[in-house]
């Protein structure tokens, strides 16, 4: 799994979509990366490895796609089961007929397949909302990190969450997702949905 550029910071707090005070850095060029700094040779050496490809100019995946992120897959994984996956390539409104069962109770972590072409990508954001009946149950909100434009898939895994229990819990579940940045752009917006139930086969 890819690592970002910067370190990952997960929060659930549902003001950090809206804070005022939260002033994201000025978005660099890799070229403006590079240039920076550059009679210090361990840290130029430390770019050049954390950038790697990109540096040299123009990692271009999808020449049709005129999007920095391109995202690929949603991956609901639970150790010991297979990954129940949504390919988020294709038509997105055919994901609501795709229902996932989840046990209730069991921990479950989500992963963010994604691809990042052109130029570095800035502050990326996971915003999760979940409804039953139409009302909000829950909100989550992750920061994934920066990333450089590279050929390969980088992903993003949450932590952990425990799928909640109990007979009033089981039942049909909405989620809006959101894969954004800080500059509110919306690389991805797509909605899905999972039951809980009292046992995986039920």
């Amino acid at each position: 799994m890819s690592e970002p550029v910067l370190d990952h910071v997960d929060s659930v707090d549902e003001e950090l979509e809206t804070d005022t005070n939260y002033k994201p850095p000025p978005e660099k060029t890799i070229e403006q990366i590079m240039e920076a700094d550059k009679e210090d040779e361990s840290l130029r050496k430390y770019k050049e490895t954390l950038l790697g490809e990109a540096k040299a100019g123009g990692v271009v995946v999808d020449p049709s796609n005129p999007r920095k992120v391109i995202v690929k897959k949603l991956a609901l994984c639970v150790a010991g089961r297979p990954d129940m996956e949504l390919d988020l390539t294709g038509d997105l409104s055919t994901l609501k007929k795709q229902t996932f069962v989840i046990k209730e109770g069991v921990s479950y972590r989500i992963r963010i397949d994604f691809i990042v072409q052109r130029e570095i990508v800035h502050g990326l954001k996971y915003v999760q909302k979940t409804y039953r009946l139409g009302v909000p149950v829950d909100k989550m909100t992750h920061m994934v990190g920066s990333y450089p434009p590279k050929t390969e898939i980088q992903s993003y895994t949450t932590p952990p969450e425990d799928a909640p229990s109990g007979v009033m819990a089981r039942g049909s579940y909405t989620v809006n997702s959101l894969f954004t940045d800080d500059d509110k752009f919306e690389h991805l917006k797509w909605e899905w949905s999972f039951d809980i139930k009292k046992d995986w086969k039920e």
